[in-house]
């Protein structure tokens, strides 16, 4: 089961869990730096700063569990994060707002006392003769590639660069029987390992593994699962007997002790955790309008009709008896009838056009209906492409269609821009304008240049957090 950095899956569902950790689809494209680093707006620093606390936690009581975790070392990934702390300086024009960063790194998942230094090579091989990762490194080790150097008291050695005793490769094994063991990295996006199928203006591309890649794999999971047995047996102990289990005669004084400042812990953990998921569940509400970027379907239309709102419409997804219209919405300047289409990797083709002719004729039937809506397709072509690299979000036959019938054709993108800045501002004059430009629209709709605010006229500056000013560990 393959689970994204973002997931919240708890790792003690599975006895074996692999992990690639590769943060750089926190950087964005567009990414400021600091030193030299990616520093990240507040939002992705949130987002790391939480999946680092998630997967270092998971992994920890995963070990704890008894399991085995392996973690391939895709290389020393730093960035600076904000810590949420803002200071400012000067007044008017030449006021200055600076933003307290701090460094962290894709390696801090690791819940060991071990440090990491950047360095490359492929030419390793394993220490002593009885190597857990034998077998793995017969089948693997060939594609191998080391991408840091470990150092850490705790960190048995198994594999060592060709010269050199710092290892490459090791494993840390917890008192209750579960293991870590860091691996040097296996490149499974590789151009060779990746083909298309799929081709035309009707059908998706589809990425797929060659057949190389899919013997490689089935490699790495018959070693992984190797080295999670073997190591199984050597640890093996026996579960503790169920009449031992609130017995107090056989509990130890400080066993007691420690019992009760867990029980302790575990009463403010859940106080803070409620407190997150209130802050989360505000998170995710205010966070449906980015829908207009990245995503399709239904959540693009709930973003759709969000925006909507925004822009002074009455908006609403329409669904009775056998009709069903993504939106529905209207205003002073006219009623409308929109449909929302999201692409992969492809523009909108005139498929979605032909099935909002059909809604416009099934609306006007209504009996309540006097007189056809105007129709409105909503595009969010290239979705997984940033958006100021995305090429023509409408195919050639469906801008000349739309001229033809009257429809209006809204780049979701352009919706998100003006949603944004109604979002913070209340602007009745610019909403206007937006709801104008649709209505009165053939063919792409040109949103007027949202008005630059206050705010986003601010000087903004990034500092590193002094190392005083930090929590200080206890």
């Amino acid at each position: 089961m393959y689970m994204s950095f973002n997931s919240n899956t708890s790792l003690l569902d599975f006895d074996i869990a692999i992990f690639d950790p590769n943060i750089r689809s926190f950087f964005g494209n567009n990414y400021r730096e600091y030193r030299g680093k990616p520093t990240l707006d507040d939002s992705r620093s949130f987002r790391l700063k939480e999946r680092i606390v998630h997967w270092r936690t998971e992994i920890s009581e995963a070990i704890r569990a008894g399991k085995t975790i392996f973690i391939l070392l895709n290389g020393f990934q730093e960035v600076y994060v904000a810590t949420g702390t803002e200071t400012y300086s000067g007044t008017g024009q030449n006021r200055q707002t600076t933003r307290e960063v701090e460094p962290t790194n894709n390696l801090n998942i690791v819940p060991a006392k071990i440090s990491f230094r950047e360095a490359k090579g492929s030419s390793m091989h394993l220490v002593g003769s009885e190597n857990i990762l034998a077998s793995y490194w017969a089948a693997c080790g060939i594609e191998s590639e080391y991408r840091v150097i470990l150092d850490g008291e705790n960190v048995s050695p198994l594999i060592l660069p060709r010269t050199g005793k710092m290892p490459v490769g090791g494993c840390v094994k917890w008192k209750e029987g579960g293991a870590l063991h860091l691996l040097p990295y296996l490149d499974f996006s590789r151009e060779d390992f990746i083909t298309t199928r799929g081709e035309g203006e009707e059908e998706e591309e589809e990425e797929i593994w060659t057949a190389e890649a899919v013997e490689l794999g089935e490699k790495f999971i018959s070693g992984i699962v190797g080295v999670d047995k073997n190591g199984r047996i050597e640890t093996a102990q026996t579960p503790p007997p169920t009449w031992l289990e609130g017995d107090d005669r056989f509990q130890l004084p400080e066993e007691k002790r420690i019992t009760e400042k867990l029980l302790q812990t575990n009463s403010r953990i859940e106080k803070f955790q409620n407190e997150k998921s209130e802050l989360l569940a505000r998170l995710v509400g205010e966070s449906v309008l980015k829908g207009l970027i990245y995503e399709k379907g239904p959540p693009l239309e709930t973003a759709i009709t969000k925006a909507l709102g925004l822009l002074g419409f009455d908006a609403k997804k329409y669904k009775e008896n056998d009709s069903e219209f993504d939106v529905v919405f209207e205003a002073q300047e006219g009623r409308l009838l929109g449909e929302a289409e999201g692409k992969d990797k492809k523009a909108i083709n005139i498929d979605k056009l032909r099935q909002l002719e059909m809604n416009l004729h099934e609306d006007l039937s209504r009996e309540e209906i006097d007189e056809p809506a105007k129709g409105v397709l909503f595009g969010n072509a290239f979705r997984f492409t940033p958006p100021d690299e995305r090429a023509e979000f409408f195919t050639a036959k469906c801008l000349t269609a739309a001229k033809r019938s009257g429809t209006a054709l809204v780049r979701s993108t352009d919706l998100f821009a003006a949603a944004k800045y109604l979002s913070e501002k209340k602007d009745k004059g610019f909403a206007k304008s937006c709801r104008q430009a649709i209505v009165s629209s053939t063919g792409v709709v040109n949103f007027p240049a949202a008005p630059v605010t206050k705010s986003r006229e601010k000087k903004e500056i990034v500092a590193e957090t002094p190392e005083g000013s930090r929590p200080k560990k206890k």
